[in-house]
């Protein structure tokens, strides 16, 4: 008889929109251990081949079955610098889980009795944290006087710096802002992602003697050229896309219309949530519209709600998306979670006008009711506005989540790099190296908006074609 799948533990929804406290507790070792015997150990496992980063995914469930606890965190490590982030944040039912033997085939995303990889990952991952376990770099003399710059501090430009120090390179990281982590601090929220565990990750690169310089932004404070004069060997380009996409309708320049990137960022990095302990306010509206059905959505509609509580305002909360929820993007833990934190949904809605006040601010949306239609280039049914279903609800509040563009801070002042028309740097697929020789590029900036651990599968594979350029220079 099959087992059971280990319910996770998770704060009730009632308490946990009051702060921004962690929302889904671990695995207990108790716990572990009896989802871990879930997993039949496959003579072929498909969900390796799921994972961006090549996790042996097998491997390390079977170490954890023996409770070699210490081992299976060592086989992790060995493809992913950083298991408690994405032991938290990566969309496993769309990628490892779903390859399970226990999802059916032709599933959107994985069943429920697909055994919790990402959930035994994050254990592991904890454990190594809690123990104070550490991956030591390679002693190489001769590699450990060759200097890479990596710009950006995001998944890819971390996964990449961990993964050359690993090998004994000597790695410095440029971060535009003030505290390093690129999306992972400023897009994703505490209750998702605990600052504490960020920390802890991005601490172990640097006892892997990774230097992490902040307020240094590549393209203003220095060229790519000046890196290569100052006796840089290669260069990786982990920029991400932060620059954000509004809907181009009338009224999108109301007050209080922010983009999901700025409301994002004012809280998760400049903790508006506290002011005025800090100094960064934010507006807070009665009527919040959240336009969008990615998970930075989710993640904005969530920040919503939890401001309002605590500011004593009746929780509405509202995400508009135009297609139905079956075509949402986000991970199906993110959208269970809004629905029981009291978020409303308005699907197959699509926004025309904000219409405002006399002094400027929204007031009002102005949204036509959809029917999806055939398949766009995306693959999923193209949302067709119904006519004469013009509808309007409150608003005084909107965030725009549809999406970002690539900053051009650095592209636009090194001509010799190409992008896209999109702005997008454009590599060579297999060694991630772009029109610049020795300078490579991965994550967002390459291939537009993608997940955490898709953007490390990039750097993981930039870092071998880096090592394999240092050998041959």
């Amino acid at each position: 008889m099959r087992k059971e799948p280990v319910k996770i533990s998770e704060r009730d929804s009632l308490s946990r929109v009051k702060g921004f406290e962690e929302v889904v507790g671990g695995f207990s070792e108790a716990e572990a251990l009896q989802e871990a015997s879930r997993c039949i150990q496959c003579k072929d496992p498909k969900c390796i081949a799921g994972c961006p980063v090549g996790i042996d995914i097998k491997v390390f469930i079977g170490q954890i079955i023996k409770k070699d606890f210490d081992g299976a965190y060592s086989t992790i490590r060995q493809k992913n610098n950083f298991p408690s982030i994405c032991g938290r944040v990566c969309p496993a039912e769309y990628q490892c889980r779903k390859e399970c033997v226990f999802t059916k085939k032709g599933e959107p995303f994985a069943s429920k009795e697909a055994i919790g990889i990402h959930f035994l990952e994050r254990f592991i991952g904890d454990y190594g944290a809690q123990k104070k376990l550490q991956v030591k770099s390679a002693s190489d003399d001769k590699r450990s006087k060759i200097k890479v710059a990596v710009v950006g501090s995001g998944p890819a430009g971390l996964c990449c710096a961990g993964e050359l120090a690993r090998c004994g390179i000597k790695v410095v990281v440029f971060e535009g802002l003030h505290k390093t982590g690129g999306v992972l601090r400023y897009g994703i929220p505490p209750f998702r992602l605990p600052r504490n565990i960020l920390d802890f990750e991005i601490d172990s690169l640097k006892n892997l003697g990774v230097e992490i310089r902040t307020n240094y932004i590549i393209g203003k404070v220095k060229a790519i050229d000046e890196l290569f004069a100052e006796g840089f060997s290669a260069i990786f380009l982990g920029l991400g896309a932060g620059i954000p996409s509004f809907m181009g309708i009338p009224g999108e320049n109301l007050c209080n219309i922010y983009s999901a990137n700025e409301f994002l960022t004012r809280v998760n990095l400049m903790s508006a949530h506290k002011f005025p302990e800090f100094h960064t306010p934010v507006n807070i509206g009665k009527h919040i519209v959240v336009i969008g059905g990615g998970n930075t959505a989710m993640d904005a509609a969530r920040v919503a709600i939890r401001l309002q509580h605590m500011n004593g305002i009746e929780p509405d909360t509202t995400i508009s998306y135009r297609r139905t929820e079956v075509e949402m993007p986000a991970r199906r833990l993110e959208i269970e979670h809004a629905k029981e934190e009291g978020v409303k949904f308005d699907i197959l809605v699509k926004p025309e006008e904000f219409i405002g006040d006399e002094n400027g601010f929204v007031r009002k949306m102005r949204s036509s009711r959809c029917e999806l239609g055939e398949p766009d280039s995306s693959g999923r049914r193209r949302p067709v506005a119904i006519a004469n279903s013009a509808f309007e609800s409150d608003c005084d509040m909107a965030v725009v989540a549809v999406g970002l563009g690539a900053n051009k801070i650095l592209t636009g002042v090194t001509p010799d790099l190409s992008t896209d028309k999109y702005g997008d740097v454009k590599v060579n697929p297999e060694t991630m190296e772009t029109s610049i020789k020795g300078v490579f590029a991965g994550g967002d900036i390459v291939g537009g908006e993608g997940t955490v651990i898709e953007a490390m599968g990039m750097a993981k594979k930039a870092a071998v074609a880096i090592l394999d350029y240092l050998e041959k220079k």
